[in-house]
């Protein structure tokens, strides 16, 4: 049976350490890493990962400003929030909650976020600092990955990295961060999409699976080989009229099947889900850190 990758676990030492070193930053430095968190709209979803952003900076000791504007915000408004917030010095990191209500142009948000200050990743000149191997945001759910493999023991460097899914917020830069030329990469990467003709022919070649597909039950255990880890990215709900609130979350492994030939698997939640919000205060302390030159 596979060894469980403990998620919540690894996110629980992480924050530990974080909590160390903001106390270490106000003490030596006088300086408190500052958060700002916007959402436009009533989205029950959003809402639920707003206050778990909140109440996560609240215990690591980062200061936090969150803005809630109503859905039928005008683009303008929320362009000049981001502006004054670029300006503010009490602020290091940016977050717009994602998505948008339809008359807000996405991208020209994330644009407007200066870059210093785009602690989710997603601003051009921190993607296209990724791609060619410079200091940068990485983005959260793909920094969270490298990290659950790194503190898990598992080698990276030298593997065959196989990446179902090709989103901008994860399957991409996962696959740009783990085939970089540094330690804690290095890996052959190989990226599967609705596009890829026989998936499974890839996806058993993998020593490390990672699979973010959006659909439940997209890998089964005859596509992976012996010995594999798997990182399951995925989380849908499905229905299960046992369950408490009619339905389950599951991820897009079909985990019983997996677990029996895998060596190590994340389950579904308590995976990764938890190295998200971890990464985005990581990310937040390295900008805090960059905003006044410390090493």
């Amino acid at each position: 049976m596979a060894k469980i990758i403990d998620g919540k676990a690894i996110a629980e030492q992480m924050r530990a350490e974080m909590k160390t070193q903001v106390e270490e930053l106000k003490g030596k430095y006088g300086l408190t890493p500052g958060l700002a968190v916007i959402l436009v709209g009533e989205d029950p979803a959003s809402q639920v990962y707003v206050r778990n952003k909140t109440r996560a900076c609240d215990k690591l000791g980062i200061y936090s400003e969150e803005y809630r504007l109503p859905a039928d915000c005008l683009q303008e408004k929320l362009l000049e929030l981001i502006e004054k917030l670029n300006q503010d010095s009490k602020i290091h990191g940016i977050l717009v909650q994602l998505p948008l209500p339809e008359q807000i142009d996405e991208e020209r948000v994330l644009t407007a976020i200066d870059p210093a200050k785009d602690v989710d990743g997603f601003h051009p000149v921190n993607v296209g600092r990724l791609m060619i191997g410079k200091p940068g945001f990485l983005p959260c759910t793909p920094h969270g990955i490298q990290q659950l493999l790194l503190r898990s023991g598992i080698e990276i460097e030298g593997k065959h990295v196989v990446v179902v899914g090709r989103s901008n917020i994860v399957g991409k830069p996962v696959a740009m961060i783990l085939v970089q030329k540094r330690k804690g990469a290095n890996a052959t990467v190989t990226v599967c999409h609705t596009g890829t003709r026989d998936m499974a022919h890839h996806t058993r070649q993998a020593d490390i699976l990672i699979v973010a597909a959006g659909r439940p039950r997209t890998i089964t255990a005859d596509m992976v080989k012996q010995g594999v880890v798997v990182i399951d990215v995925g989380v849908n709900r499905v229905e299960d009229p046992e369950a408490p609130r009619g339905y389950r979350l599951v991820g897009d492994v079909d985990f019983e099947g997996v677990s029996k030939k895998a060596s190590a698997i994340s389950p579904v939640p308590g995976g990764v889900g938890p190295m998200t919000i971890t990464m985005l205060l990581y990310n937040t302390i390295q900008a805090a850190k960059m905003a006044r030159h410390i090493e």
